[in-house]
């Protein structure tokens, strides 16, 4: 095999293995027309399986495959030997069918148990190719090739994939649950004011202080003065008490003015 091919083929198992869980040995279910095939062109069918599917291989045939060989008579008999040397699937049919319909209905509609056909029937192989995550070998010119994925294999991976990257029911069940976070609020554009840095700072007034000192002390003075003569009219309007019981009250006397005061 051409080292192009086995890198092909190593990259579609590598694919059907993570994506669809295929594990070695791999199941390969195996009909007559394989068989005949594979006699006719004098090949090793398991050990060429092997060198496609690049792993270990177990070869598995089901009963109404071997009983359409027995159908042929002795001249299908080299076809009939390598088919007994084949591990048997069992069908359960009491009655033989057709090897098609045999292999349909034990590859169900979702492929289980991850069974890669080899098949040289074109109809079985229109049918397979319907159902997700089913290798399909057959010979071509005594070549064994391996198919590449059809269309509803490369849907359920894509499907697959999808599926991981979001949590499953129980896993979500145990997640905290988060609010929405809310819209940033937008900012009012308003006029704006002065830098503070490119402001000039006003310098205070080193004689305010002092100023207010004095006017409370002038104040307090002149209280003091005030109250000291309310005081001294108080005393020359007091009343004087007459031996008859009636006083009268002390005139207060005025000053005049003196000559010099006049000029």
């Amino acid at each position: 095999m051409r080292q192009k091919r086995a890198k092909a083929y190593r990259k579609l198992m590598s694919l059907y293995s993570m994506s669809f869980g295929f594990r070695q040995p791999y199941q390969v279910l195996v009909d007559s027309h394989m068989c005949k095939d594979a006699v006719a062109h004098k090949i090793e069918l398991a050990k060429q399986l092997a060198v496609v599917l690049q792993g270990t291989v177990k070869p598995m045939i089901t009963q109404c495959c071997i009983h359409e060989l027995y159908l042929q008579h002795k001249t299908e008999q080299p076809a009939i030997d390598l088919a007994k040397t084949f591990e048997r699937r069992k069908c359960n049919h009491r009655e033989a069918i057709p090897g098609d319909e045999c292999l349909t209905s034990v590859v169900g509609e979702t492929n289980k148990h991850r069974y890669v056909l080899a098949t040289q029937s074109q109809e079985l192989r229109q049918k397979l190719r319907a159902i997700p995550a089913v290798p399909i070998v057959h010979v071509n010119r005594s070549v064994m090739i391996l198919e590449p994925p059809s269309d509803a294999t490369l849907r359920a991976k894509a499907l697959e994939e999808e599926k991981a990257l979001h949590p499953t029911a129980p896993e979500a069940a145990k997640l905290p649950t988060t609010a929405p976070p809310e819209p940033p609020k937008k900012m009012k554009k308003g006029p704006k004011g002065p830098n503070p840095l490119s402001v000039k700072k006003k310098k205070p007034k080193p004689d305010a202080p002092s100023l207010k000192h004095e006017e409370s002390n002038h104040l307090k003075v002149f209280a003091g003065d005030k109250r000291k003569r309310d005081e001294e009219d108080v005393d020359s309007t007091t009343t004087s008490v007459r031996p008859g019981g009636k006083g009268h009250k002390r005139k207060r006397r005025r000053q005049h003015a003196t000559p010099e005061a006049e000029d």
